[in-house]
């Protein structure tokens, strides 16, 4: 199986007539994913390549039964795209955009959480999510997922998840679902939103995650692994080199003081009992160790 969104899910792309919502639009198209509709107010009526192009998403849904949304929309726009699409009953957000502002994500994220609780979001700055063989809903290579399982993929960081997808294809390894959830202060999926749900999946039997700098969302994700998992769990957490107190990539990655370094996240994933990897290599070959013993 997968979590959150399969090859049945139909997916309306908001942006799909810039120059980056076509672009991936049509190539998740192309990979099996049901892109049923796209949004522009100015270009109702219109379609990208045999896709229609509605005012809304609540028109879109309607006309289609689309049940996620795609947002290719620039950052000042996010804001009001997410909401767009949680007001038409939309189950599924997934916003790739960077750069939208944290006050904007604090505000819909709490909305979503109060008004929509129906409505899952994942980003924003997030390369989106992949069921090998099945859909793949934003930015990632589809050609480097191998299908079939039995390993699920969370990560922070969107060039990690990419390579913990090639490590594990190098390696043979099959991925139910990879999610990356962005790096972002304020992210609308969590690594325990994700853990929670590949412990739940039948077909996952092991669970690769990539952590970052900053924050402590590594450390919370920890005290799940040892109390609320079952599965195995193999882990990485970039920014072993990174000086305290500094930016690193984007704007979750910081560092204040003594926490949120990447050294703290790898002792508390080792002490709830996940294997620590060094580098994504390693991390690559221990989950290759963990799936030969399954």
């Amino acid at each position: 199986m997968s979590i959150f969104v399969d090859e049945t899910t139909k997916v309306v792309y908001q942006g799909l007539t810039g120059s980056q919502g076509r672009y991936y639009g049509l190539l998740n198209r192309d990979y099996g994913t049901q892109v049923v509709a796209g949004t522009n107010p100015k270009k109702a009526g219109t379609d990208v390549e045999g896709i229609p192009i509605y005012a809304n998403v609540a028109e879109a849904k309607e006309a289609t039964g689309a049940t996620a949304t795609c947002i290719f929309i620039p950052a000042p726009g996010v804001q009001g795209a997410v909401l767009e699409a949680a007001e038409a009953g939309i189950e599924f957000i997934v916003a790739i955009t960077e750069g939208v502002p944290a006050h904007d994500e604090a505000y819909f994220y709490n909305k979503l959480k109060r008004d929509f609780p129906g409505t899952r979001l994942l980003g924003p700055n997030c390369p989106g999510i992949i069921s090998p063989g099945k859909t793949n809903i934003g930015i990632t290579a589809g050609h480097i997922a191998k299908p079939g399982g039995p390993v699920g993929i969370v990560s922070r960081s969107g060039t990690l998840t990419y390579q913990a997808l090639y490590e594990l294809k190098q390696k043979d390894i099959g991925v139910t679902t990879c999610v990356g959830i962005g790096g972002d202060p304020v992210p609308g999926t969590s690594f325990i939103d994700c853990l929670r749900a590949f412990e739940a999946d039948p077909e996952t039997k092991a669970v690769m995650m990539i952590g970052e700098i900053g924050g402590s969302e590594e450390e919370e994700a920890a005290e799940f692994i040892e109390h609320g998992m079952t599965k195995p769990v193999a882990s990485y957490v970039a920014g072993v080199t990174a000086p305290p107190g500094k930016k690193m990539g984007h704007a979750g990655a910081i560092v204040s003081g003594g926490k949120g370094t990447a050294q703290a996240k790898m002792e508390a994933l080792a002490a709830a009992g996940a294997l620590v990897g060094n580098n994504p290599t390693e991390a690559g070959e221990l989950m290759s160790e963990i799936v030969a013993g399954l």
